[in-house]
């Protein structure tokens, strides 16, 4: 190594940087020979986009030469109509964990305290890491899910964000109405609280909130959507906050200039028309009905799966979750394990469905 005299061997970084986990993504699926292999990793749409959005997407290709409109004027209006909203309770920026990490970013000094269900979506450890947050991780019931109470009981005067992830992610658990009603009455009113909905579109539980009208009852409340999941567009990275107009003006303020590229916005207005987003949420239904099928076929089979809200569901395993993810791998199905936990497992297309179950009900105990 070249040093230059008088100075030190290596740049100095944030001393805190050297805790910040590393994000695990998804394994990608890898051809074999004589043998079909499915993706269930990464929660992917597993249905390619529309016709009428791929159309939108290359007329804006022809413009990646200019800058993008750095307000994402026309997606924001179209994703208010959408919502009922008004624009200015909304943010965007590419892909909701970067919402979530803002949100850190202008609520935590370091050695404030974030809090969350453990575990979850494992972004959350990142986004406090880096911003030198103090984690609360609040352990899961024995059910998986969010243990409100727990949580509650977990803040603090440091507390400045609690996030919940509903559905959660990786255990599939969506929070109740009653239960999230009540927790958010409690809630000091200076404590931001974050509703992480990336999956929203996927429940079917009537008992389950939508996080707009959840938002219209608590001023504290900010809702994370994604245009990745349900919508197909996780490739270009759309994430939308709706927050009181002070919150969302600073998102917009600490964002990054034209950080949504001119393609995302026009995939999402596109994505939004009616005819589009009807068949979008077509899709949807298919993919929840596959969901339901298969968490019944895994249950008669004697595998033990918490309520799946998500386009995915969770094993918990335990120890067994790398020898498990190991012996799908085998058979050309490409799962997550999260060692020492489980298996988290997306729906896909009927033939992986169709071969996962066979698959597990060989590897059941």
């Amino acid at each position: 190594m070249t040093t230059i005299p008088g100075t030190s061997a290596a740049p100095r970084l944030r001393a805190n940087m050297a805790g910040v986990p590393a994000y695990v993504a998804g394994k990608p699926a890898v051809a074999r020979e004589g043998l079909e292999v499915f993706k269930l990793s990464s929660n992917e749409n597993p249905y390619p986009p529309l016709p009428s959005v791929l159309t939108a997407i290359s007329r804006a290709a022809a413009d990646v030469n200019r800058y993008p409109d750095p307000a994402a004027t026309a997606m924001l209006t179209a994703v208010a109509t959408r919502w009922g909203v008004a624009v200015e309770n909304l943010a965007a920026a590419t892909g909701s964990v970067r919402l979530l990490a803002q949100l850190a970013e202008i609520t935590c000094a370091p050695g404030d305290e974030i809090v969350y269900a453990w575990r979850a979506f494992e972004s959350y450890p990142i986004v406090a890491a880096i911003s030198d947050a103090t984690t609360v991780e609040v352990p899961l019931t024995a059910d998986a899910r969010h243990d409100l109470p727990a949580m509650l009981a977990a803040i603090t005067g440091r507390t400045r964000l609690v996030i919940l992830c509903s559905p959660n992610n990786p255990t599939g658990p969506a929070l109740r109405r009653g239960e999230l009603s009540g927790f958010l009455d409690r809630v000091p009113a200076d404590v931001l609280v974050v509703l992480d909905e990336a999956y929203r579109e996927f429940v079917d539980d009537p008992d389950v909130p939508d996080g707009v009208e959840v938002f219209r009852e608590h001023p504290n409340v900010v809702v994370l959507r994604t245009f990745s999941k349900a919508y197909g567009l996780a490739g270009l990275r759309i994430g939308v906050a709706l927050a009181h107009p002070d919150v969302a003006s600073t998102l917009r303020r600490s964002s990054t200039p034209f950080g949504v590229s001119a393609i995302a916005q026009a995939a999402v207005v596109a994505s939004l028309q009616t005819a589009a987003e009807a068949e979008l949420m077509e899709r949807v239904g298919a993919l929840v009905a596959e969901r339901n099928r298969v968490v019944a076929g895994l249950r008669e089979q004697g595998w033990d799966v918490p309520a799946a809200q998500g386009n995915f569901f969770w094993l918990p395993v335990g120890e067994r979750a790398l020898e498990l993810a190991d012996a799908f791998a085998a058979e050309g199905l490409v799962v997550r394990a999260f060692a020492g936990a489980g298996v988290r497992v997306t729906v896909a297309e009927t033939a992986a469905n169709d071969r996962f179950l066979e698959v597990a009900a060989t590897l059941v105990s």
